[in-house]
């Protein structure tokens, strides 16, 4: 494929460069070891590197023109200097793929929490209706029968990855996409050219304030879904405009109300909702509810626990028969077709007589309504006799280096008040001494009432705190592992250590059973030497 350079600029939204060489482009990139001949490089500057450093590399690699946007020259090929080279990245790959979202459906899902499971229900609907649909979220891209990997660590794609999965998608005779979108996507201005037709927000709680600076602004972040349903072109095939949000969700549901200037509906377990909840029941193998809405009344199971997923079960139905126009019941065939989310609750069964679950919370709520959902399942019936014979809540939980430093109090603070005992160990340190984000979190887990060594411990090592708790474990117990879901890597100092915590937690337990089973995966930590990953 291939596209002059001047054409990447057509239907550009902001002030055009004064000169545009029309010269053949074949590409386009932001790494300048994936530049191959012919290709545009874009260059940025990121959190810890900057892309200007490596024009001279894009080059030697093939580069036919760059983008940036320093006072620069000098170079073998044309520069091109703009305000803001990230935001023009996603209106430049949009137009070398002829702005393919314009050829879609597209309904975009943000939110902290639920927005992976919320993307994957809306998904599995679209395909019970028989459409041809695909998907965009931080775990992967989903185009008919492939499925591509989307990177160690969720986070929305970069834009021209984005934009090429989506012309990918129209290529193979899609009509539909879901696309999961972060704060950082919309910060970074990464799907600002995909044309959302409907936009759902799951709930903005507290995360990412290392980013964003205040809660105020990372629901703005959020919020500029809504604010791209206003500036989506008329499509062929028609667009809805529909917003649909979280009646519950009390910090974020007032703002978005009066933001949303597009067509919008709710969801809750409220009676104010437009879209509610009834009859809920709750079971270690699911959730059963009814759906009300004044169109409307449809049973639905889903094979998901906790009432967070009743929620995402509500949102995914609002979108799906308000804005496409899905039959209800088609709608409950689909969220039934959900088996689980690789890494959300996930079991981990080997034969033990306890629960083993790895889970993805990673923010205070999130961990929040995983533990909530976890006291849900405990067995109602005493284990056995005595002042111990009450199954527990057993939470296993890190917080990340160079992250939002207050949700480690929060996160400690959260797991004190709703496990019966608590794990605190890594998650991604990063460069940050470990040892003091645990002190960080014993803390806070101190000022809640914990007592170190009876309620809660330190362990550093994230496969030493798994087996730990599982020493800790007796029979109708819940270990419950979280932070790391279906991520496939951990941080420490600069370095990415290949780890996936339901295969830690599967070492650990065919170890604590005496049966075959995989190795932990390697993690510094184990060498208890902090400073060597410090430097």
């Amino acid at each position: 494929m291939q596209k002059r350079l001047q054409q990447l600029f057509t239907d550009f939204p902001y002030t055009l460069p004064t000169s545009i060489p029309n010269i053949v482009v074949t590409g386009i990139a932001i790494d300048s070891r994936a530049v191959k001949p012919g290709y545009l490089f874009v260059a940025m500057q990121g959190g810890n590197v900057d892309g200007h450093n490596f024009i001279h590399k894009a080059i030697d690699n093939g580069a036919a023109a760059i983008v940036g946007d320093r006072e620069l020259d000098g170079f073998s090929v044309p520069y091109i200097r703009l305000e803001n080279p990230r935001q023009t990245l996603t209106w430049i790959a949009a137009a070398f793929h002829d702005f393919p979202a314009r050829q879609l459906t597209v309904i975009g899902v943000t939110g902290t929490d639920g927005k992976t499971t919320t993307s994957n229900l809306i998904h599995k609907i679209l395909i019970a209706a028989g459409i041809k649909a695909g998907m965009i979220s931080t775990v992967n891209a989903v185009i008919g029968d492939e499925v591509l990997d989307t990177g160690f660590h969720v986070t929305t794609p970069d834009a021209h990855d984005v934009q090429q999965y989506l012309a990918q998608m129209l290529k193979a005779g899609l009509t539909h996409v879901v696309l999961e979108t972060t704060s950082h996507g919309w910060s970074q201005h990464r799907v600002d050219a995909c044309e959302f037709d409907i936009g759902v927000v799951t709930n903005v709680t507290h995360e990412h304030m290392d980013e964003h600076g205040s809660y105020e602004n990372y629901r703005a972040a959020k919020a500029r879904l809504f604010s791209s349903l206003e500036i989506t072109k008329a499509k062929p095939h028609g667009n809805p405009r529909l917003g649909v949000i979280n009646r519950d969700d009390i910090k974020s549901f007032d703002f978005l109300n009066n933001f949303i200037k597009v067509n919008q509906l709710n969801y809750g377990l409220g009676d104010d909702a437009n879209v509610r909840a009834v009859d809920i029941e709750y079971s270690s193998t699911g959730i059963k509810f009814t759906a009300v809405s004044k169109d409307f009344r449809v049973d639905v199971f889903s094979n998901l626990v906790g009432a967070y997923n009743v929620s995402n079960c509500l949102a995914a139905l609002t979108a799906a028969v308000y804005g496409l126009g899905i039959d209800p019941q088609i709608a409950a065939q689909g969220i039934d077709a959900l088996d689980g989310i690789p890494g959300r609750m996930e079991n981990i069964a080997l034969g033990q007589n306890f629960i083993a679950i790895v889970d993805f919370a990673h923010t205070p709520n999130a961990l929040k309504v995983a533990l909530e959902a976890a006291r849900k399942m405990l067995p109602s019936r005493p284990m056995g006799e005595g002042p111990g014979a009450r199954a527990r809540v057993i939470s296993i939980f890190g917080s990340a280096g160079l992250r939002d430093k207050e949700k480690r109090r929060m996160m400690a603070e959260t797991s004190i008040e709703l496990a019966d005992l608590s794990v605190l160990t890594a998650e991604d340190p990063r460069t940050e001494s470990l040892d003091g984000i645990l002190e960080e979190m014993a803390a806070g887990a101190l000022a809640k009432g914990g007592r170190e060594g009876e309620t809660f411990w330190r362990v550093p090592d994230r496969g030493e705190a798994i087996k730990f708790a599982l020493r800790l474990a007796r029979e109708g117990d819940i270990v419950i592992s979280c932070g790391k879901g279906h991520e496939q890597s951990m941080c420490f100092g600069k370095t990415e250590y290949l780890w996936d915590d339901r295969t830690a937690m599967r070492a650990a337990l065919s170890e604590f059973l005496g049966i075959e089973g995989p190795q932990i995966p390697y993690l510094p930590s184990q060498d208890k030497k902090e400073e060597e990953w410090l430097k």
